[in-house]
């Protein structure tokens, strides 16, 4: 992420389309980098299912939750005590990003219009393009893929593929290398649709 930060244009806004946690060897530096872009009004973060799925864990009590949070990356790799402070935070995140033309979300739309935080097929199938060009992630792909009235930027950064910035403004692709590791090379990683991965639109 922070390779990508350096080349994209200063001024930008970011949309961060979710699943910014939860994967790959440093989430509390990514967790903080992005929120204190969207502090200081550099960046959107939007809330994806990872997101939803840790607040929704660390919301549970007993047993349950116990086996909820020892399901999570993000609380295996820095603790529960840690993650404590990230629920309110967490739970600040918008859904969706509308601006002229366009909009972004983390995977799409349900039949009622509202944002869904797992949805594929059906929206990439039936969106009719209500709410302008849709920016999403959630699913990783070998590369950027524009359809009719959606773009995927999800291109699988913490699974060997790259991280890529989109500019709905300009149709502009930024992307740099993302995580090199042996046992996942990049030419198997998205194959798997329920794979998560990271996303910056610019």
């Amino acid at each position: 992420m922070v390779q990508l930060l350096d080349v994209l244009p200063q001024n930008d806004h970011l949309i961060f389309c979710g699943d910014v946690i939860n994967r790959g060897p440093q989430i509390e530096a990514c967790m903080t980098l992005a929120w204190d872009l969207m502090r200081r009004g550099h960046a959107t973060w939007l809330r994806g299912n990872h997101e939803q799925s840790l607040i929704e864990a660390l919301a549970m009590g007993g047993h349950a939750g116990e086996l909820a949070r020892q399901d999570q990356d993000t609380v295996q790799q820095i603790g529960n005590q840690q993650c404590r402070p990230w629920q309110v935070r967490l739970n600040q995140l918008p859904l969706v990003y509308r601006a002229e033309g366009w909009s972004a979300t983390h995977a799409g739309f349900n039949a009622d219009g509202q944002p869904d935080l797992s949805i594929r097929e059906s929206f990439w199938e039936s969106y009719d393009g209500r709410f302008g060009r849709v920016v999403i992630g959630h699913t990783p792909r070998f590369r950027v893929e524009r359809h009719q009235h959606i773009v995927l930027i999800d291109t699988g950064a913490v699974y060997g593929g790259k991280l890529s910035a989109y500019c709905p403004e300009t149709d502009q692709v930024i992307q740099v290398e993302g995580l090199q590791d042996p046992e996942q090379p990049a030419t198997n990683a998205p194959e798997a649709a329920h794979l998560q991965g990271d996303q910056v639109p610019c």
